[in-house]
């Protein structure tokens, strides 16, 4: 007879779309094992998302270290809390090295990592989307035995829980209207600039939709709030919510927009995964095959993202507006 799995430690460490991608896995690791005591090994921006979640017992947030001695510490916890099975949702070099550094009794391992007894065997998991890939990483566990693998098959997440804890709160004070609205995100990673659409496009579309009756709504951090100024000159009242937000009012906001148009980045996989009708926009500097959103969700792909012309995204987006 197998032993019972008591103590479960699941990592994931990030970024924001990978992290609200693999909730769809942790949703299935909960349903697996409903009376273990699961443990989640993260990074502090999750922090509060994950303890929101229905998913965990607790949270940990020191899943990279930033020198030896936090290593060990975080180690040598491993190790005294004596886990039954660990999922390893990041699957990385990392992630890999833990793994090694826990032997020469390591837990039970769900993960790609060398000598794991709960490996993810073949090269498919290269070419999965990223819902695919853990749902194949956990039927080869034993968890999931009917996982769906095929392309576009994987459920995505599901952030209901999100919305019933805040159902009764405003998300953001002064952010929502009677009208309907739509949430921009214009900006993303700092480092990758080719990912982004330029803002005056953004600027373009936001002045296009605030014609037809919308409100328009700018997120992202602070420091964004640049961008969302440009698109104020050009749309009037638009709201600037960069740097108002946390997770958890984000998801709300997006339950309860009208659509959401955003660039390959976090916050519009979270806006998607709350429900929002989204439109993603891809240049070929990611591959929405691999790591898109899903759900109610039109990917719009151009090798060059300057070169993607207002007229397309905004019809699009007026075939998505609730009539």
């Amino acid at each position: 007879m197998s032993k019972e799995i008591k103590k479960v430690l699941v990592i994931k460490l990030g970024a924001l779309g990978d992290f609200v991608l693999a909730l769809a896995a942790m949703k299935k690791i909960r349903e697996a094992h409903p009376r273990a005591k699961i443990t989640l090994l993260t990074t502090p921006p999750f922090e509060a998302l994950a303890r929101l979640s229905p998913y965990f017992n607790a949270v940990e947030v020191d899943g990279r270290p930033s020198d030896a001695g936090d290593l060990f510490k975080m180690l040598g916890r491993i190790r005294k809390a004596k886990y039954d099975r660990v999922y390893d949702l990041q699957t990385n070099n990392r992630t890999g090295w833990y793994f090694q550094a826990l032997r020469p009794f390591p837990p039970q391992w769900s993960g790609i990592a060398n000598g794991a007894s709960l490996p993810q065997r073949g090269r498919a998991r290269y070419h999965m989307h990223t819902l695919e890939r853990h749902a194949d990483q956990l039927r080869q566990a034993g968890i999931w035995p009917d996982a769906p693998t095929e392309p576009g098959s994987a459920p995505p997440p599901d952030l209901s829980w999100i919305l019933r804890k805040h159902k009764d709160a405003r998300p953001v004070a002064g952010a929502v209207t009677p009208k309907p609205y739509v949430l921009l995100v214009p900006g993303g990673s700092a480092h990758r600039p080719e990912k982004r659409w330029p803002v005056e496009s953004y600027a373009q579309l936001a002045a296009l939709l605030k014609s037809k009756g919308l409100d328009i709504v700018i997120i992202g951090g602070p420091q964004e709030s640049a961008m969302a100024r440009q698109i104020q000159k050009a749309a009037g009242q638009a709201r600037d919510l960069t740097g108002r937000t946390d997770f958890a009012q984000l998801a709300v906001l997006g339950a309860k927009a009208a659509l959401v148009v955003g660039n390959d980045t976090g916050p519009t996989h979270l806006l998607a995964a709350a429900g929002a009708p989204t439109i993603a926009l891809f240049s070929d500097a990611s591959d929405p095959a691999l790591c898109g959103p899903r759900g109610h969700v039109a990917v719009i792909k151009s090798p060059d993202l300057k070169a993607l012309p207002v007229s397309t995204v905004a019809s699009t987006a007026i075939s998505l507006l609730p009539r």
